[in-house]
């Protein structure tokens, strides 16, 4: 498709500029947000919106899908929600055979909405599909459709009837993303926007094949060893009773990130370059992708929830 890396790069620093002025169209503010969100699909990840009520997490994902031309199905997680729901399940059909009737998971973009108001069965039907890219139903295994991402949101403020995701499932997840309410120009050019008659025409900008070219580009990208040794030092920072952990982490944190978090920081920080028209990425790449990537894998101790020690606070304190 380009005849050099270097080519591709400045082809993808345009595109996710074309993207973001497209979703801009439609979504007011949340930049950071955006930008999170694309450099997880480029880099083959899945994301976790936290927000409260209202600030268009399900529309952002919507308007993603359509200006990357890429199939999308929501799934409205209740506590009633069986994992046959969300996979598929077999039915007897006419000729009296079984047939596999695929569930809302075989799309190109999962919306999970608020994934932790179903029960642990019901989300571990995500677990093999976020992983492993395909399910297994009746024995037999069924791929999922390339490229594949869950992003998943939660309510931060409402936890009666909830199910809080474990650990190893917020490891799946590359990022946890934090949206947070508009400023007041913002909410004045939202209600504008959001109550006249005017009809938002959207164009494809990205197709799932320059995705997947993107994702491969991606891992090409050459990292110099001393970004590579900071990005695997700020996570080790954060392992309480470790040798290289930060006084912090021993004072306040039960358990630090794991390798999986080294990985999509490197990765994140490969991605974050080349959107900025880097070719290389540097330590700030590495800063910029620090608190979505280690947020939900530090988990706090008994006495920093006593003394409201945020896990944003510790990890602004490790950078």
């Amino acid at each position: 498709m380009y005849a050099t890396d270097i080519e591709a790069a400045d082809a993808l620093k345009e595109k996710t500029k074309e993207i973001r002025q497209s979703i801009g169209k439609v979504i007011v503010g949340q930049d950071d947000v955006v930008e999170k969100l694309l450099v997880a699909i480029l880099c083959n990840g899945h994301s976790l919106l936290v927000g409260v009520p209202g600030l268009a997490k399900t529309l952002l994902v919507k308007t993603i899908s359509e200006v990357l031309d890429l199939s999308f199905k929501r799934i409205q997680f209740t506590p009633d929600l069986m994992p046959s729901d969300i996979v598929g399940a077999e039915i007897l059909n006419e000729q009296r055979a079984f047939q596999f009737i695929k569930g809302p998971i075989f799309a190109n973009i999962i919306l999970a909405d608020e994934i932790n108001r179903t029960p642990p069965k019901t989300q571990s039907a995500l677990l093999e599909a976020m992983q492993e890219r395909n399910v297994t139903a009746g024995g037999m295994l069924y791929k999922l459709p390339s490229p594949f991402f869950v992003l998943a949101t939660q309510n931060p403020i409402e936890q009666e009837g909830t199910y809080p995701l474990p650990e190893a499932q917020l490891d799946r997840f590359m990022f946890q993303v934090t949206l947070d309410y508009p400023s007041f120009a913002e909410e004045v050019t939202i209600v504008k926007n959001t109550t006249g008659a005017q009809n938002v025409q959207l164009s494809n900008v990205m197709s799932a094949d320059d995705i997947l070219a993107f994702q491969e580009l991606v891992r090409r990208v050459p990292v110099p060893d001393n970004v590579l040794e900071y990005a695997v030092g700020l996570v080790q920072k954060t392992r309480p009773g470790s040798v290289g952990a930060a006084d912090a982490a021993n004072q306040y944190l039960s358990y630090g990130a794991g390798p999986r978090a080294s990985q999509y920081l490197i990765l994140g920080a490969k991605c974050h370059a080349l959107i900025n028209g880097k070719y290389s990425p540097d330590i700030e790449d590495v800063k910029a992708m620090a608190m979505p990537v280690l947020r939900h894998r530090i988990l706090r101790s008994y006495k920093a929830e006593a003394e409201g020690v945020t896990q944003e606070a510790l990890i602004k304190g490790l950078l």
